[in-house]
């Protein structure tokens, strides 16, 4: 499985950006997809996922302001991120995995600030 992430860039505070994430290859019509990020000196930690039935959870830190969603049908993972903060300042990271398959993007950077 290979994973192209795409919309990253630079915003303001309050801004607006959108990912996309399209997976190609041997896909499983089971499975989950979704967006990590990992900040300068910090862990990755998961921001949202979507499994292919629909169900979404998200990070504490983003409800309310991203929203997943997905295009079973183009195998493509978007995140709408909305009112963004500086601290979602990070390099965000597409995940595909179904059972013991599990593969990562290459990432793309995201930056708030003014």
């Amino acid at each position: 499985v290979q994973l192209q992430a795409s919309g990253g860039g630079l915003v303001q505070p309050g801004g607006s950006l959108r990912l996309s994430c399209a997976a190609s290859g041997s896909i499983f019509s089971i499975n989950v997809m979704g967006w990590y990020r990992q900040a300068p000196g910090k862990q990755r930690e998961l921001v949202a996922v979507i499994t292919s039935g629909g169900t979404t959870n998200y990070a504490d830190s983003v409800k309310g302001r991203f929203t997943i969603s997905r295009d079973n049908a183009k195998n493509t993972v978007y995140l709408q991120m909305n009112s963004l903060k500086p601290e979602d300042t990070a390099v965000y990271y597409c995940r595909y995995y179904s059972g013991n398959i599990d593969y990562w993007g290459q990432g793309t950077q995201v930056t708030v600030s003014s």
